[in-house]
């Protein structure tokens, strides 16, 4: 069987309050990737900005913006300037009180591929999205681009097999996580080492049950609570690539930043199905009950 080799830039980076810096920094990183000879680079979730979720502040909303707009005539432009299909994440301001997470694709002539609005919200401490975002409406549609179908999910998305199986039904060839996750600082090492285990398990067995390869891509580096009231969020990095066996291809470091590149041979999915046929035996009749909340 041939090969169908593509590179992937993963931009892990550490970011400010001062959004034009930040922005400035993920143009030069992008730069990089693409020098690099990246064809598809994928960045993190809510990139332009401080994760902004650690408190509920109705004033916050001010950093969203409409899409079409003008990050993603920006990002057009880089994806276009460097010939890489580009994988973005913004605040998207759809109506007056009607906000999304929104992950949008550029192809490498600049064009927007397609978008997806995420899907699971969650309402934790220092991680108060559901204030912010209504749930996406768009479903679970791999976006076609120049390099292949892209199975873009976001962040709180990673948790759910249910997420990962119907991008994989619909065509995905690789799933990716653009995302924002960390550790409370009051936490102890043992407490750290299994969240993050973890996180990066439930990934990995994303890649085995549906034969592709995973991409995810995070934060890095602590940013602080504005309230005080906690002690803020140290993302923990980690960014990755695994095959679809789950095998690691490249990792990026707990605490610093970035720009990871890792090659995927994507034709390894159809020899991977072949001697784990998941999909041939799924029974698909027995799984209804899927649809209800719980079983009581």
């Amino acid at each position: 069987m041939t090969t169908n080799k593509l590179n992937i830039g993963l931009v892990q980076q550490r970011n400010t309050g001062n959004t034009d810096e930040n922005i400035s920094k993920l143009a030069a990183n992008i730069a990089d990737c693409a020098s690099r000879g990246a064809q598809l680079v994928v960045l993190k979730e809510l990139h332009n900005s401080l994760y902004f979720c650690q408190v509920e502040d109705v004033n916050l909303f001010d950093l969203a913006e409409p899409i079409p707009g003008p990050s993603t005539q920006r990002y057009s432009e880089l994806a276009r300037k460097h010939q890489v299909v580009l994988v973005t994440s913004l605040f998207e301001k759809r109506a007056a009180g009607i906000y999304h997470n929104t992950a949008v694709v550029f192809d490498k002539d600049g064009s927007m591929a397609g978008k997806y609005r995420k899907m699971h919200i969650p309402d934790d401490p220092g991680f108060y999205e559901k204030f912010y975002f209504t749930p996406g409406d768009l479903g679970y549609q791999p976006i076609e681009t120049s390099v292949g179908k892209l199975g873009v999910l976001v962040c709180w998305d990673q948790w759910y097999p249910e997420a990962a199986r119907l991008m994989a039904m619909a065509g995905a060839e690789l799933l990716i996580y653009p995302t924002a996750i960390g550790w409370d600082p009051r936490d102890d090492a043992e407490e750290k080492d299994r969240q993050c285990n973890a996180w990066i398990t439930i990934q990995r067995s994303h890649a085995v049950a549906n034969g592709v390869p995973v991409v995810s891509v995070n934060r890095v580096g602590h940013e602080a609570d504005p309230s005080s009231l906690s002690e803020g969020i140290q993302f923990w990095g980690n960014s990755f690539v695994c095959g679809p066996q789950g095998e690691f291809i490249g990792q990026a470091t707990t605490e610093t930043e970035q720009n990871l590149l890792v090659e995927v041979d994507l034709t390894r999915s159809e020899d991977v199905r072949r001697i784990w046929p998941f999909f041939r035996d799924r029974r698909i009749g027995s799984y209804t009950n899927l649809t209800k909340r719980f079983l009581d």
